[in-house]
């Protein structure tokens, strides 16, 4: 499978990209798992400062009623074992707090709840004035009650150590592969980098051979458009010398067998006389034909200045009125649509609308009446499907010109379009065959089509499509 180059740029920058994007939470992940764990060592911290607080406590005030049993000084009770479990409490409580989010830890506090109250109360007893054998007993009780609370501290402690190792484990993996994961994504945006390097210079060398190359087409395109011009001046002459020079010599060799007929008329043999005629009406025909070939030549030929905003409806009825004799000698019937404004050359609309009618007058059915129908329709450059995708916003007029003459093979409607070109022998119908080929040079030189449809013995049907507006060389640059 081929990629162009635009397409593989994209490629590797959204690689690239994506890559970047997954590093870039792969360094968030570890960033937050580094917070995590810093939070959850400093939480380790805080809950064995408060346990070590509170068994430090407990010691001190048991510490406070051995020396007071022993010396009977008041000062060891100082401050009081109700103060002091107090001191516990808030302790307590700041714990709870802290451990609030771990339900396990929770638990645990409810037992050391339970063996706290226990321990207030063996302080409260050990504080007041006793008998030696009890003070030893409670001595042993507070011994015993204080293992108890030792062994809740340090499961409690054990809980806060598992859970920071946990937390270190997980911030080792993912600090293990971080390394790794930024180095690969620095390697490859590095190579995408390279490459895009590389591929876009070698696009930036295409570009400039490619601008070196439409330099020298535009070279060769200007001595074309010299030669055109060159060769159109010598059909301008050829047109002069079709419309003078070519003219003279037929005027003198009608001339010419014209005294001849007339001054040699009897004396000439009846093949003689018919070999005249015949050429008489071949200097007719070339006479003809060459007047043809000057409208030809000049039909089209429009300018920026000539571009005018027609109204085709009264082109139309003065192309009527023009052939309105040879209309009524047919007894041909036209009807037509209120036909949009066109821009274009009127002078050549006109001429293209008399050819058509003036062709199906021609091709009429003698068995039936004539009946030419036009009618029209606006679509989008879109709608039509011919045109280029750059004009397809652009309006045109499509007009169709129905007939029900003679009609024509289908096969040959490209043909008809062909200068000199004839479905028909001379003798049938008259004509050089030019004035199909009048109407396609007119459409064409204003950025329409023509196309036709035949049916023996039914009828014609021309379709012109033109466009509503003709653009100017500065539309066409900037299009292009």
């Amino acid at each position: 499978m081929h990629f162009s180059v635009h397409k593989k740029i994209r490629l590797g920058f959204f690689i690239a990209f994506t890559v970047i994007v997954a590093a870039s939470v792969f360094s968030y992940l570890v960033a937050k798992n580094l917070l995590d764990n810093a939070g959850r060592l400093n939480h380790a911290i805080e809950v064995s400062k408060r346990l070590e607080v509170i068994t430090r406590q407990l010691k001190e005030a048991e510490a406070a009623i051995r020396g007071y049993a022993l010396t009977k000084d008041s000062a060891f009770l100082d401050p009081s074992m109700q103060e002091r479990s107090n001191r516990i409490e808030r302790e307590y409580l700041l714990l709870r707090q802290i451990t609030n989010d771990n339900p396990v830890q929770q638990r645990h506090l409810d037992t050391l709840r339970r063996l706290l109250a226990i321990k207030y109360q063996q302080l409260q007893l050990g504080g007041e004035n006793s008998t030696q054998l009890k003070q030893l007993s409670d001595v042993k009780e507070g011994e015993k009650s204080m293992d108890l609370i030792d062994n809740k501290v340090r499961d409690m402690i054990r809980i806060e150590e598992s859970l920071v190792q946990e937390k270190s484990e997980l911030f080792h993996f993912f600090s293990v592969m971080w390394v790794p994961m930024i180095f690969i994504s620095s390697l490859v945006a590095i190579l995408i980098g390279i490459y895009s390097y590389i591929t876009l210079t070698r696009e930036f060398k295409l570009q400039l051979h490619i601008e070196s190359r439409m330099k020298s087409y535009q070279r060769d395109l200007q001595q074309n458009i010299s030669l055109l011009n060159k060769t159109n001046q010598e059909l301008e002459q050829f047109a002069y010398v079709a419309s003078h020079d070519l003219q003279e010599p037929l005027r003198k060799i009608s001339t010419f067998s014209d005294r001849l007929q007339m001054k040699y008329k009897d004396q000439l043999p009846p093949d003689a006389t018919q070999l005249i005629d015949r050429m008489v009406s071949a200097v007719s025909r070339m006479r003809v034909l060459i007047n043809d070939l000057l409208i030809f030549s000049r039909a089209g030929r429009i300018t920026p200045e000539s571009i005018t905003p027609v109204d085709m409806t009264k082109l139309l009825q003065e192309v009527i009125s023009d052939l309105e004799v040879t209309l009524e000698e047919k007894n041909v019937q036209i009807k037509y649509d209120q036909l949009p404004v066109i821009e274009g050359s009127d002078t050549s609309f006109h001429q293209l609308f008399q050819n058509l009618l003036a062709n199906s007058i021609k091709f009429a059915s003698p068995d039936r009446r004539l009946e030419i129908n036009i009618h029209h329709e606006v679509v989008t450059g879109k709608e039509l499907g011919i045109v280029k995708e750059s004009r397809w916003n652009d309006s045109y007029c499509r007009i169709s010109l129905d007939d029900n003459g003679i009609g024509f093979e289908q096969a040959y409607a490209d043909r008809i379009f062909l200068i000199f070109q004839r479905l028909h022998g001379i003798s049938e119908y008259s004509g050089t065959g030019i004035g199909l080929a009048i109407c396609k040079k007119i459409v064409d030189s204003h950025n329409g089509f023509i196309q036709a449809h035949g049916d023996p013995g039914k009828g014609a049907s021309f379709v012109i499509i033109l466009p509503l507006r003709q653009r100017n060389r500065n539309d066409e640059s900037a299009e292009q």
